[in-house]
């Protein structure tokens, strides 16, 4: 079967599913945080600002310089134009806590990020799609519906933030004793999502995955190596570096097949990157999160 004829098994239900698996995967990682750790970032908000360059600016133009110098079929390289559009998925929150880093920063960055991918998610797809001549032929008028990512945003990532800091900062004594068994029940449920997802378009991976995996795995490389090199270069903290690294390299391919699906007819080249980006930036997020976390960053 052609690769763009292939039609995922990621229905509407799985991707509210999904959606409710990362909000409880953040509420894991809110109740770890106080309102003061969001305060030293209003005051010094130099470190946001490089990590959204990073994420909107840098690793756009990072993907699009991949598809010149690899030339892929026209799918598969808006399927890569299309993930680095989008903003940090808040699976980063819970892989940047992991890694030691400031995850108050990363908590910021993808609440701003998302909020602004309301604009600046269709016009990246836009501009860099049209700057390469096979993608320009596969672009279509794209449009997101704000109301529609709000809603998102507040079942993803604003409840469940508010609930958990909150929680942490009206019964302290609570959340000492849940956090450790949330975060463990959180991480379990997400692998459980991830392999589930994976069985159940497992025949296509198999099919596919070959003709995309060296991209998948170069494009999520090169992410993180420009969030780190930026971060390094504008002088950050080791501590605020591995939020925008780690932040910079897990992207949000759960908006991105939502996107696929309903402005892309469910395109299978693109369809199958964003999928096998979903399941490889978590195993190298959380692989590089093991390797930080042997030390401490300081701040």
């Amino acid at each position: 079967m052609e690769i763009d004829n292939v039609i995922l098994n990621f229905s509407p239900q799985t991707l509210i599913l999904m959606n409710g698996v990362l909000a409880v995967m953040m509420f894991s990682v809110a109740i770890d945080l106080a309102p003061a750790d969001f305060r030293r970032i209003l005051y010094a908000p130099k470190a946001l600002i490089v990590g959204l360059l990073s994420q909107f600016v840098l690793l756009p133009a990072l993907t699009f310089l991949l598809v010149l110098t690899t030339t892929p079929r026209p799918s598969i390289a808006l399927g890569l134009i299309l993930v680095a559009a989008c903003p940090g998925g808040n699976l980063s929150n819970y892989i940047t806590h992991r890694a030691g880093g400031n995850a108050a920063l990363s908590v910021s960055m993808t609440a701003f990020a998302t909020v602004g991918a309301i604009l600046i998610t269709p016009v990246n797809i836009a501009l860099w799609g049209s700057l390469y001549e096979p993608t320009r032929l596969l672009l279509r008028e794209t449009a997101i519906d704000p109301a529609s990512v709000a809603i998102t945003v507040g079942v993803m990532l604003v409840l469940p933030l508010i609930l958990g800091v909150t929680l942490n900062v009206r019964r302290p004594g609570l959340t000492a004793r849940i956090r450790k068994p949330a975060q463990q029940l959180s991480f379990g449920i997400f692998v459980f999502f991830v392999f589930a997802a994976l069985a159940a378009n497992w025949s296509y991976f198999l099919m596919y995955a070959g003709s995309v995996a060296a991209l998948v795995v170069a494009h999520n490389a090169l992410a993180f190596g420009g969030g780190f090199a930026l971060a390094s270069l504008t002088r950050q903290s080791p501590f605020d570096r591995r939020a925008i690294t780690i932040e910079t390299g897990i992207q949000n391919s759960g908006l991105g097949l939502v996107l696929i699906f309903g402005f892309f007819g469910g395109l299978g080249g693109m369809a199958v990157v964003a999928a096998a980006w979903g399941i490889w930036h978590a195993i190298s997020g959380l692989a590089l999160a093991a390797v930080m976390n042997r030390t401490e960053a300081p701040r």
